[in-house]
């Protein structure tokens, strides 16, 4: 594989769009922008292919040599995210159908089912095209695969999808006797007699058995992944240059298996400026899907993000300059802008560019052009060092996200609550890093593993060994009490093993929400919260007792010593502004205990990042709430930032 070695400022560019005669105007205007690089073709399928099997590839094949010869490389893109409607046309059977029994119409995009076999036999067709012609330009230095995967739709629950997942259950269970028994069947007179006759999630008057509906998410992860892993094998017949896929969050995959086969991790977001917190989360979460790699902000706004139905506030001046900065601090090899020209035309027209629609500048222009300015004077810097790993972690699940969509229990969203946990975290000032479940524990210190609802066999072994090695291993809250086919345990609380190297053993479960039940740790008082599990301590020490006579000899936080190392129960979540400030104690109270100095005092609204050269550990300091910040440098004293700016410190 090649490396992409300089790093990238991305405009996502649409040349069919547009007449040729933009093409001079707009090169133009990227280098005065800054932009070194142009990402392409994710939705011209038509123009690529008009009619079946007559590809014409040239638009983008001479562009990409004539960006090249201007400076500006490309990133290109399967188009499978938009089939043409002489896909569709005629055959409903291909679309994808909900779990209303609806079927998508042609129109927008991901509107097939991807396990359609006509459908996936015509993107390995224009795939292998699209390989074939621009593998071996200079000017092509990655790929994506098709573009935001089950961004707008989740589960396919379409004739085609039940047989496949029939086929998926017999792999899975063997016999349908098993599969009876795991999932406990006979509640409701479920029980089935075969395979055929477990149905897909279409609606019914209740809900149906979470086994059947947090399966059938997986399921549907791994065959997008499948989708995937198609094209990438393609590519890779006819090319060495990386692949990679622009996901977000909140798309319906599993993350941690999708980009297994990928060269590196690469994003969308679109947060606004008064929700960097969120966007720094995403930073901590991608930069660790591909240890070793960097990752790319694929698509972020120059202004605002927008469809016809409306758009969030526009950023403040300057914002883009802490956004890029602290993308890069954090790892990034690559940032980019959604989009390059204002789309004339369709659902997004009100989306902010770089340039508008009559080719001019727009409010978004000099704020990419001063982001690009100071990448230039941090790149040399930025590529001698590299980024640390942090010795605070929390285990970040796609997994565990099905789960809670299955069972939100109170309103329960999965990223949400991750990104409570992760402020509290991250106003500490220490650095973290958000990991995938698979992740090695190597230089971690804290573990961290909230809202985790099936701890898995490989989990669990790895934790314990981490722990047995001197780390402290924070579990909770809602974390191990479901089983892999989402049931619950039935010789105890939380799944087998926990419990006892955790020195306790779960008498209640219960919701403590608006309940008036409050706890006390390190000093202070909070009301509980959420589904919660309390302890009979059976050797542990407890730190955080219920306010409430019913749970007086109970527990909600404890601590046990397990080899050379620490398993800390929290089993409720403490909430409000007092919730926040024990939580807080408690990750400082263990981030001290350990000596961890992975922490630069700054003001609450700035992010420090250390970064190691060959001259030692340096701090980029970045004001991220656009209000500026004095901070102490042991060395200068007293070090002002300006609003959204940023210094670097040793």
């Amino acid at each position: 594989m090649k490396e992409i070695e300089s790093l990238r400022l991305i405009a996502a560019y649409y040349p069919e769009l547009w007449p040729p005669d933009n093409v001079k105007d707009d090169i133009r205007l990227m280098l005065d922008a800054g932009i070194n690089t142009v990402r392409m073709g994710e939705f011209a399928w038509v123009d690529m292919e008009p009619v079946p099997s007559t590809f014409k590839l040239e638009l983008f094949s001479e562009l990409i040599s004539r960006l090249h010869e201007n400076g500006i490389d490309t990133v290109f893109c399967t188009p499978t995210a938009t089939p043409p409607v002489w896909l569709s046309h005629k055959h409903p059977e291909r679309l994808f159908m909900g779990t209303d029994r609806i079927r998508m119409m042609h129109g927008s995009r991901q509107h097939f089912c991807n396990n359609n076999p006509y459908f996936r036999k015509r993107s390995r067709m224009i795939v292998e095209a699209i390989a074939k012609k621009i593998s071996r330009l200079p000017g092509l230095i990655a790929w994506q695969t098709d573009n935001e995967m089950k961004s707008h739709v989740s589960e396919c629950c379409c004739e085609e999808c039940a047989r496949q997942w029939r086929q998926w259950l017999k792999k899975r269970y063997g016999s349908i006797a098993k599969l009876n028994s795991l999932w406990g069947t006979s509640l409701w007179s479920q029980k089935y007699s075969s395979f055929q006759q477990v149905p897909v999630p279409l609606k019914t008057p209740f809900a149906h058995t979470p086994s059947l509906m947090t399966n059938y998410r997986i399921f549907s992860r791994e065959k997008i992944t499948e989708f995937q892993d198609e094209q990438v094998r393609i590519i890779r017949k006819y090319s060495d240059a990386p692949i990679t896929h622009n996901s977000n969050i909140r798309h319906y995959l599993n993350h941690m298996e999708h980009y297994r086969n990928l060269d590196f991790a690469s994003f969308d977001a679109y947060y606004d400026c008064d929700n960097h917190t969120k966007m720094l989360m995403d930073y901590d979460i991608w930069r660790n899907l591909k240890p070793g790699r960097k990752f790319w902000v694929m698509e972020t706004s120059p202004s605002h993000s927008g469809c016809i139905f409306g758009y969030p506030k526009l950023h403040r001046k300057s914002y883009l300059n802490a956004e890029m900065a602290a993308a890069f601090a954090l790892g990034a090899g690559g940032f980019g802008y959604w989009l390059w020209r204002q789309q004339r035309t369709g659902a997004e027209m009100p989306h902010g560019a770089i340039i508008s629609s009559w080719g001019e500048p727009t409010i978004g222009f000099d704020d990419v052009k001063s982001a690009s300015n100071s990448l230039g004077n941090i790149s040399p810097l930025l590529l001698s060092s590299e980024s640390i790993k942090a010795e605070i972690v929390m285990t970040y699940s796609d997994v565990a996200r099905a789960f809670f969509l299955t069972e939100p229990l109170e309103g329960i969203d999965y990223i949400d609550k991750m990104h409570e946990f992760y402020r509290i975290i991250l106003s500490t000032g220490y650095h973290r890093d958000l990991v995938p479940e698979s992740a090695g524990l190597g230089g971690c210190r804290i573990l961290m593993t909230p809202y985790l609802p099936c701890i898995s066999d490989e989990y669990m072994k790895s934790a314990l060994a981490f722990v047995e090695k001197g780390g402290v291993w924070i579990v909770g809250p809602l974390s191990g009490c479901r089983t892999d086919e989402h049931t619950l345990y039935t010789k105890s609380a939380l799944r087998p093993g926990l419990e006892e190297a955790a020195g306790v053993r779960t008498s209640y479960t219960f919701s403590p929400t608006n309940s008036g039940i409050s706890g006390t740790a390190f000093g202070v008082t909070a009301p509980l919260s959420i589904w919660s599990s309390f302890f009979m301590p059976e050797g542990a020490k407890v730190l955080g007792r219920a306010g409430d006579s019913r749970l007086a000899e109970l527990a909600f936080l404890t601590e046990n010593k397990y080899g050379m190392g620490i398993i800390v129960m929290l089993g409720s979540m403490p909430s409000g502004d007092k919730g926040k400030l024990m939580l807080r104690k408690i990750v400082e109270h263990y981030s001290v205990e350990l000596g961890i100095s992975q922490r630069l005092d700054v003001p609450e609204g700035n992010l420090a990042v250390p970064r190691k050269s060959k001259d030692g550990i340096f701090w980029f300091v970045i004001n991220m709430d656009g209000k500026g910040c004095i901070f102490k440098d042991r060395k200068s004293g007293d070090v002002r930032i300006e609003p959204y700016g940023f210094r670097i410190t040793r």
